[in-house]
């Protein structure tokens, strides 16, 4: 059972690897959307949401090119460039597991297309669900903040293997409030919640970001899965294996 220094109202959830496993991602999420980018994009390509993630991702180019890291080049505006391009450099960028928000965006979008034609279910570990009630009969709140698109992860949730769990889900946050890596990053979305730091415990299978939140002032939680990659914890950082052990 886990101790905190003050009483926390927030349970604020990393999904990859704390919420989700992270074979899910890396085996049936990326490859449907690097599978899907090109006839996505092929048939959404005028619409106005996927010509903003085109010009957002123009601009990520021309900082990649600056700083030396040749990507594929894409020539013109959002208005000239062709499809090919995008393909290639969006592609390129799931290579590398870039988490910027203009990729996460677009990711999201396909896959919510997935998930509407029934080819996607969302995973969670099975001790979530039965946390989710727990919490909620505690009068607790529970918020999501992932790298992943808002999005994402309400299809995720939405449409989980276990059930729709989005009606226990108060919040979701992604990169537009900033990097998971960020301090002031928590700060806001503490701001945004109305609560103070203090409130909130996040829970993650990374350590770099339990560090920030921890700098916000939050409460933190390490918590370890199968399959996550592996983190040495400082004995001040608590470190969970399920989320039974997490206001039980």
């Amino acid at each position: 059972m886990t101790t905190f220094t003050k009483p926390v109202s927030v349970l604020l959830l990393d999904l990859e690897g704390t919420t989700t496993p992270i074979d899910f991602v890396y085996k049936i999420l990326y490859p449907h959307a690097r599978e899907h980018v090109k006839p996505y994009l092929e048939e959404h390509w005028e619409s106005t949401e996927v010509q903003a993630d085109v010009r957002a991702l123009l601009q990520e180019n021309a900082d990649d090119l600056r700083r030396g890291l040749d990507p594929p080049l894409i020539n013109g505006t959002a208005e000239q460039v062709s499809l090919g391009e995008i393909v290639a450099y969006v592609q390129w960028l799931m290579d590398r597991d870039r988490k910027t928000t203009p990729l996460k965006s677009l990711q999201g979008k396909i896959w919510e297309a997935g998930y509407s034609k029934g080819e996607l279910r969302g995973q969670v570990f099975e001790d979530v669900a039965p946390a989710f009630k727990r919490w909620r009969e505690q009068l607790k709140s529970i918020c999501i903040y992932s790298s992943g698109s808002v999005l994402a992860q309400r299809l995720m949730f939405a449409n989980s293997e276990a059930g729709d769990l989005s009606s226990f889900i108060g919040s979701y946050f992604d990169t537009n409030i900033g990097p998971k890596q960020d301090a002031d990053s928590y700060t806001k979305i503490a701001a945004k919640l109305d609560r103070q730091p203090s409130e909130i415990v996040f829970v993650s299978d990374r350590l770099i970001e339990l560090d920030a939140a921890a700098v916000a002032g939050c409460e933190v939680l390490l918590c370890k899965r199968p399959g996550n990659d592996p983190q040495t914890a400082p004995l001040s950082r608590a470190l969970v294996y399920s989320f039974d052990e997490v206001l039980p």
